[in-house]
């Protein structure tokens, strides 16, 4: 009878804390936050400065945040699913029980060199019930890490070659190895197509004014159809249909060159793909 193999041991968040001198776990809370409108917006957004002012307001309710929470605080950022990446440590010095209100507490957190030498690095992935976005030590210890490495950063391949479908064009939007994307597009006027691959249809638009390209793709990214007749009604009979779209630059402007010069090139776009004829145009 052949004795199945033991599976090798696997590198635990425990394990990176103790090997950085860590062992007091119940002294210790990991904290993952994630991307939205009303707290960190965006990879872009989470500047030291808005990361700690975030995270130093919490709920007055100890049913969402504990009553007395641990001295050192550990805090991830939402990296893809449930991967998270190690982004800062801070020293909890106690509630500033003064600013109080009726909704928040806040803490006097300091910036804590804990970790320094993995920061931006360490990468875990969180438990399934993500939900719950604040962990005592003993129980994030068990945490697998993922890796321990620096940002795969995507090099923006040039307006001429950028072609992605949706699921791509939401990474674009909102993984932090995505930047150099995220600067190019939101530079640059442009006249963009999408193409519907499930039936070849096709959609001229524009991006122009200070919305540029970055501003009307997160719009297509959010929602599938960024507010177009056409798109929205495709979108409403099909939720998912956005997985068919593809996305492509046709032209980019300069911010300064007229909107007019913009609204003319979609024109003749449009008329060159008839778009309005057989595609997903309707003006």
């Amino acid at each position: 009878m052949t004795t199945p193999p033991v599976p090798a041991a696997r590198l635990q968040l425990g394990h990176v804390l103790a090997g950085m001198g860590i062992d007091d776990l119940s002294d210790v809370l990991v904290i993952r936050h994630t991307y939205h409108r009303d707290g960190i917006p965006s990879p872009a957004g989470a500047t030291p400065q808005r990361v700690l002012a975030y995270t130093r307001e919490q709920s007055v309710s100890t049913m969402k945040f504990m009553k007395h929470p641990p001295r050192l605080w550990l805090v991830f950022m939402a990296d893809g699913k449930r991967r998270s990446r190690f982004i800062a440590a801070y020293e909890n010095e106690g509630e500033l029980v003064d600013q109080r209100d009726a909704v928040h507490r806040y803490f006097d957190l300091k910036v804590s060199t804990a970790l320094d030498s993995v920061k931006d690095k360490l990468v875990i992935t969180w438990s399934g019930d993500a939900v719950n976005w604040a962990k005592r030590g003993v129980v994030a210890a068990s945490f697998p890490v993922e890796e321990i490495a620096p940002r795969r950063t995507q090099p923006f391949p040039g307006f001429s070659d950028l072609l992605i479908d949706h699921a791509e064009l939401q990474r674009v939007m909102d993984d932090p190895d995505y930047e150099q994307w995220r600067d190019a597009l939101a530079l640059v006027k442009g006249v963009y197509l999408i193409a519907d691959r499930k039936d070849g249809r096709l959609y001229v638009g524009k991006a122009d004014g200070g919305e540029r390209v970055l501003g009307r793709w997160r719009a297509y990214a959010q929602d599938g159809h960024g507010g177009n007749v056409e798109l929205k009604r495709v979108i409403s009979d099909d939720p998912k249909h956005a997985r068919h779209f593809q996305y492509s630059v046709l032209r980019v402007f300069d911010p300064h060159d007229p909107d007019g010069d913009v609204d003319a090139a979609e024109a003749h776009y449009k008329r060159a793909l008839l778009s309005r004829e057989f595609g997903h145009n309707r003006n």
